[in-house]
């Protein structure tokens, strides 16, 4: 059976949004009829709306909202998907690098779901979708900051949920698995890679597209959940 998602008059803001899942997200909300709105550091593909924006700057990050809204009159979602990922262990990483992945990856969705929810409450429906990462449950050596900050937004999320759940907005989260992205490159190579690959496989940003645009859609009557995208069919060889 085959779904056409349409999102057509919607506005979506989606932070991180200039590659990677983001990008793919935000040409497939255009594509079903939408405006993909990105806020990120860098520009992304020609096409796209993008404000610039460092996520971890809460009234930069408002200010930006607000310009959407006065320029679009609505928001329907928010995917929140900023993130840095650092590479260092525990012993030798230093406070600063510590600081900025907790800003980015958390302080960051906690600062977009403030600005954009109070405008979804307000029209009694939409959709938030966080990401996080199957390395909050397991940790990772070398990404203990990473791994912390992704662990902490599940219960973000959750408790989110919960406060807006009878206003009919939902919120999910999304474990999009290991994705073969810019910043997956810049922080695994050699070994690390061939664990990744050898494991669970390496996924592309298009696999996570369906499931971002159902949990956006009104078809997902669902919120409070955390949802795992993997790519793990191909390695379960020893049932065949």
């Amino acid at each position: 059976m085959k779904v056409k998602f349409d999102a057509t008059g919607e506005v979506v803001v989606i932070t991180g949004g200039a590659q990677g899942i983001g990008a793919a997200l935000a040409t497939a909300v255009n594509a079903v009829g939408g405006t993909a709105v990105v806020f990120d550091v860098t520009p992304p593909a020609a096409g796209i709306e993008y404000v610039e924006v460092d996520v971890a700057d809460r009234t930069a990050v408002e200010a930006a909202v607000q310009g959407v809204l006065e320029q679009y009159g609505r928001i329907d979602g928010l995917v929140a998907g900023a993130a840095v990922q650092p590479r260092s262990s525990v012993l030798e990483m230093d406070a600063a690098e510590w600081t900025r992945t907790l800003q980015v990856n958390l302080d960051g969705v906690v600062w977009a779901c403030q600005a954009v929810v109070p405008h979804l409450v307000t029209r009694q429906s939409g959709s938030v979708v966080v990401f996080t990462s199957g390395l909050a449950a397991t940790g990772y050596a070398g990404a203990a900051g990473y791994a912390a900050s992704k662990a902490a937004l599940v219960a973000f999320a959750k408790s989110l949920a919960a406060e807006v759940a009878a206003d009919r907005v939902r919120v999910n989260v999304v474990a999009p698995g290991v994705i073969d992205t810019v910043q997956f490159r810049g922080a695994n190579a050699g070994a690390d890679r061939d664990h990744w690959q050898d494991t669970i496989g390496i996924g592309d940003p298009d696999d996570v597209v369906g499931l971002l645009l159902f949990l956006l859609s009104d078809a997902a009557a669902i919120t409070g959940s955390v949802l795992p995208r993997e790519r793990a069919f191909a390695k379960l060889t020893s049932f065949i």
